[in-house]
């Protein structure tokens, strides 16, 4: 197997969403923040697998920068994100780049519905879209878009695979979900196994592998479960870990060879 990391633009945050200031106005605390980090990829992974190509995410959209996009309403749209994504960079030239096609990916695996991972769908209409159960309830519909979903710039054709983790993706089961709450509720991580190798593609459940818990995950007691199973999970098998948004993850994946 051979794991890709595709990245989909640039988005910079505050650094109190990077690294959370603890208490009860933690969100707070990261909306109202006035230092910056650097612009941040927006990852997602292409899988080469026997059974087929998987896609983990899809990156985000260049329509997302255009107005009307985000809910003018929502505070974190306006005050706590600046990105920078164009057509080029969306998921689907960048696999051609590579010398793929989305319409030779089988699977389509979302570790969440927040727009930078799901904002490129609509390259992916001939794909299995894999949700879980608890992400899809949560981002649907009009109490999804209240939570930050913009679900109305979904493709009309979507209707995923809804799944509960952990399972199985592959037949092998050698790619798997592994539930990682906290950043949403129905959050999952996707780990690669391959011979004695172990890699975890984690989406946002932190942004590097500090592993600190971050400004924005509502859920802070779930967000520092997950985060110390994962570290358990790294210890006990010095697995690779990527989240979305760190810079260094693909020396991290390159350097396993």
């Amino acid at each position: 197997m051979k794991i890709h990391p595709i990245q989909t633009g640039t988005v910079a945050i505050h650094e109190r969403q990077r690294v959370g200031a603890g208490g009860p106005l933690r969100q707070l605390r990261m909306l109202t923040d006035r230092d910056w980090t650097e612009p941040l990829p927006i990852y997602a992974w292409l899988i080469e697998h026997p059974e087929g190509l998987i896609a983990v995410d899809t990156g985000e959209t260049a329509r997302a920068a255009q107005p009307g996009y985000y809910p003018t309403w929502h505070p974190y749209f306006r005050l706590a994100m600046r990105l920078d994504v164009r057509p080029e960079d969306e998921i689907g030239p960048q696999l051609r780049a590579l010398g793929f096609s989305p319409d030779d990916v089988r699977w389509v695996v979302l570790t969440h519905l927040h727009t930078d991972h799901a904002g490129g769908l609509d390259h992916f209409p001939r794909s299995e879209i894999v949700v879980t159960h608890e992400e899809w309830n949560h981002a649907t519909g009009r109490r999804g878009r209240l939570r930050g979903y913009p679900n109305r710039h979904w493709p009309d054709w979507l209707k995923p695979t809804l799944v509960s983790a952990p399972d199985a993706v592959t037949a092998a089961g050698d790619v798997r979900l592994l539930p990682t709450p906290g950043h949403t509720p129905g959050h999952v991580s996707v780990t690669v196994e391959d011979g004695d190798s172990l890699v975890i593609l984690a989406g946002d459940t932190s942004y590097d592998d500090d592993m600190q818990l971050d400004g924005v995950s509502p859920d802070a007691k779930a967000a520092k479960a997950t985060l110390e199973r994962l570290q358990q999970l790294i210890d006990a098998r010095g697995a690779t870990y990527l989240p979305s948004h760190d810079p260094a993850a693909p020396a991290r994946l390159q350097a396993l060879g």
